[in-house]
């Protein structure tokens, strides 16, 4: 059973995430964002240029983190299009540089206020490839590169005024139990979806201790539920292929981001918690043998903090 298939059951079908949403308090959203400041990572397409597309709505400033140039601009004029606000910024980062993502941050914390910070860009490699800096793919995307946006953005985040970080992790995690020790996936045979679920778990791992070091910021993880996105349909063809009538869209999918980076009533919740459709969930199955110990979170933050230092400019 894969593990897609394995934990499909945090994916309500799209029918009963329609019921979900019915428990929602609208009024949650109907707030203006004006004077506000988002970064969205992985913004020109699906998820990601669904919640900047909300976010753009209701007036606050996006800044789109995107790795394809015609792509990013053709998502800004899109939004722009939709939101009559002209305050949407394209910066062109791969966020499997470490190097070029510590020289992005470092340079837009000097020009730039941040209230929120969206960590939504991943990938999933099928096959295990190495990035030109030496570092195995998917884990140089989905977790060094978000470590190190994260760690550069906090000092600024700590300035502003209800700073929030949301990172944009997947359900696929429940079956991983963390591996400190093979960060990179060096041993034994590779498989792209049990990487793309180990760094989904790291996520949420970092998240719970972001939370306890940095109290001045509401930090929170969340599963999107399954959703028709464009990653999806590449990167998972034969899951798409199957489930396509249950799938999400990607406004379904982009809700709960949206809700935590913008509602009064989400900074109320405890940081560091996991949540889907608008409520903490748990991040472990029951009777699952998936808790890492506080020893073993610490030494992925301490490992992490120290590889991205390596690519420190």
């Amino acid at each position: 059973v894969s593990i897609y298939q394995h934990s499909i059951f945090m994916q309500r079908p799209s029918l009963a995430s329609l019921a979900a949403a019915k428990n929602f308090a609208r009024a949650d959203l109907d707030v203006i964002l004006t004077g506000r400041s988002f970064m969205i990572t992985g913004a020109n397409s699906g998820i990601g240029k669904a919640v900047a597309q909300e976010i753009a709505n209701r007036g606050g400033t996006v800044h789109l983190v995107c790795r394809n140039e015609g792509r990013a601009h053709a998502a800004k004029e899109e939004i722009v299009d939709r939101s009559k606000n002209q305050n949407v910024h394209v910066h062109i980062v791969d966020m499997s540089s470490a190097r070029q993502v510590w020289e992005f941050a470092l340079s837009f914390t000097q020009n730039n206020d941040l209230n929120v910070l969206i960590n939504n860009a991943g990938c999933m490699v099928n096959q295990r490839e190495l990035t030109e800096e030496g570092l195995e793919k998917n884990f140089a995307t989905n977790t060094l590169g978000t470590c190190i946006l994260t760690l550069a953005l906090t000092p600024a985040l700590k300035k502003a005024e209800d700073p929030r970080v949301i990172t944009v992790s997947s359900g696929g995690m429940l079956t991983q139990k963390l591996n400190v020790d093979d960060l990179q996936f060096e041993k034994g045979t590779f498989d792209g979806t049990m990487a793309y679920a180990q760094n989904k778990r790291q996520q949420v791992i970092l998240t719970e201790r972001w939370a306890s070091h940095h109290k001045e910021i509401h930090f929170s993880s969340m599963h999107p539920g399954w959703a028709d996105t464009p990653a999806v349909q590449s990167s998972m063809p034969s899951f798409h292929a199957k489930m396509q009538t249950r799938l999400r869209t990607e406004a379904m999918g982009a809700d709960t981001v949206v809700w935590l980076a913008v509602s009064a009533a989400a900074a109320k919740q405890p940081s560091g918690l996991f949540f889907q459709d608008r409520k903490a969930v748990a991040t472990h199955l029951p009777l699952a043998l998936s808790r890492s110990t506080p020893q073993e979170d610490d030494k992925l933050l301490s490992t992490l903090e120290e590889l991205a230092l390596k690519f420190k400019p």
